[in-house]
């Protein structure tokens, strides 16, 4: 069966970029059908990079500064909004170069605008999304420091929070998911404990998500062969 082509987004470290890989490279059952031909970075340093090169896998370094759409320290809204729109556009087209069945955002600390959603969804490829929260909660950044005021405030219904993959759109966090996660806090349970366990699930949903979605791409390539 044909595998499926996914390119990956990352801004740091890269540990669920790590997860995507080594499932790659496994043979066990439930490992990822396909093959990672890109990670692309945002952020100069990023582990990620190291990671990906590790790995055998070609990497990218693009940024809104360092590639000539802001300058450093502008703060005019409409210019900053007109650099991310150029910059989104070009982003979408170096990705679609790689002809791509699937691309996947771990740990892209960048909002993308429709001028990335719109072409890389017109050539039908899905973009999926890790996100610490359950859907609907706590969208956008410092999700899980939100939800954890939240416990410690008593308003956190049943003390859970959880983790989410979902289709990426136009508006942050609300696509639709594809899997989620329940995660309950515990009492005496820290803010540092609480993010350590939520990045243990986040490895394995991850995985599991990408494996789901490459086995339909690779199921729609074997039927059209």
């Amino acid at each position: 069966m044909a595998e499926a082509r996914i390119s990956v987004l990352c801004s740091g470290n890269g540990t669920n970029l790590q997860a995507l890989i080594d499932s790659c490279a496994s043979n066990a059952p439930d490992s990822i059908r396909g093959k990672i031909i890109k990670v692309t970075v945002n952020r100069k340093g990023a582990y990620a990079t190291t990671r990906a090169e590790k790995a055998g896998i070609p990497t990218d370094y693009f940024n809104l500064v360092k590639d000539g759409y802001q300058k450093l320290g502008e703060k005019d809204p409409a210019v900053l909004k007109e650099a991310r729109l150029r910059y989104d556009a070009d982003l979408a087209e170096r990705i679609l170069r790689d002809k791509p069945d699937l691309v996947v955002l771990a740990g892209w600390m960048h909002v993308l605008s429709t001028n990335f959603l719109r072409p890389v969804s017109t050539a039908g490829v899905p973009i999926i999304n890790l996100h610490p929260a359950l859907p609907g909660a706590y969208d956008g950044a410092g999700a899980i420091e939100r939800a954890y005021e939240d416990f410690k405030a008593g308003k956190l219904e049943d003390n859970t929070t959880g983790i989410m993959i979902h289709y990426v759109i136009a508006e942050v966090d609300r696509g639709e998911p594809i899997l989620v996660q329940k995660i309950q806090i515990q009492e005496g349970e820290s803010l540092e404990d609480l993010e350590q366990k939520i990045h243990g699930y986040e490895h394995d949903l991850i995985v599991k998500a990408t494996a789901l979605l490459a086995e339909k791409v690779s199921a729609a390539k074997a039927a059209k062969t």
